[in-house]
């Protein structure tokens, strides 16, 4: 009898332990910040994982600025983030351009072009896309056509159909990516979320398997559903982007949804 209860004890102690979290994710528009403004509690909940000995990861998709200009707009909205703790679509599509020995054609944000200027030459080899924003004109939408019909590949930092902008949505690089891929019948190669290699470069700087990491996002699809499918576990906040009715896109897989941040950290905690 003895032996059965300490069994009994142990089998308690090791599935604790396996439902536990030892790292967190986060995505950064929706979740920690709106625009140039903290949400209530980011900076809190930042803090109390940090005390708890939770180590964290923070993983966006924006293709518009810098990383060192992400890391100094936190800091302006007192969200300190250290800068190799940040992953974006710049750097991994920079990685990939430089393993493969790739010229890029651009069509990115203006503010990011000096991200890759060491990597153009007159005979590009693939062609990269990025939220160009104003840039997304026909004119530069069919030279990226042609030159794909020419047998470049596609990369795309990132998959989203649509990211929060102040009040309102805005068209991301998806759709744009959509038509291109249609157009030229072929498949782009996506190198931000939701691509499972993406979600795993952050979980491997933590040193942890993917199930004992966390991610946290406001984009069902791209953030929660991304993760999950990459072997993590993930959590939808009701911040940011979420719209009414995201709940059935990610609670049948697995995935929990939180008002906010505060339940959240209660969550991991």
């Amino acid at each position: 009898m003895v032996a059965s209860a300490i069994l009994a004890v142990w089998f308690r102690i090791q599935s604790h332990e396996k439902d536990m979290i030892h790292g967190a994710l986060f995505d950064l528009e929706g979740v920690l910040y709106i625009g140039d403004y903290p949400l209530p509690g980011s900076r809190e909940a930042l803090l109390s994982l940090q005390a708890a000995g939770i180590p964290m990861r923070f993983i966006t998709n924006s293709t518009r600025l810098t990383r060192d200009a992400i890391v100094d707009r936190l800091a302006h909205m007192g969200l300190e983030v250290e800068i190799e703790h940040l992953f974006t679509p710049v750097v991994a599509a920079r990685d990939y351009l430089i393993a493969r020995q790739l010229t890029p054609h651009l069509l990115v944000h203006p503010d990011i072009e000096d991200e890759f200027a060491d990597l153009l030459g007159p005979a590009p080899g693939a062609v990269l896309l990025g939220d160009a924003g104003p840039g997304f004109t026909y004119e530069a939408l069919n030279q990226c056509f042609r030159l794909l019909l020419d047998g470049m590949p596609l990369l795309a930092m990132g998959s989203n159909r649509y990211f929060r902008e102040g009040n309102d949505l805005s068209l991301d690089i998806g759709p744009f990516m959509a038509a291109l891929e249609y157009a030229a019948e072929l498949e782009a190669v996506v190198l931000g979320k939701p691509s499972t290699e993406f979600f795993l470069a952050a979980v491997n700087s933590l040193g942890l398997p993917p199930h004992d990491v966390l991610m946290v996002g406001d984009d069902a699809e791209m953030d929660v559903c991304g993760a999950l499918a990459a072997g993590l576990r993930g959590a939808l906040v009701r911040t940011g982007k979420y719209r009414h009715g995201d709940e059935p896109k990610v609670e049948p897989r697995g995935g929990r949804v939180f008002d906010d941040l505060d339940a959240v950290v209660d969550y991991i905690l």
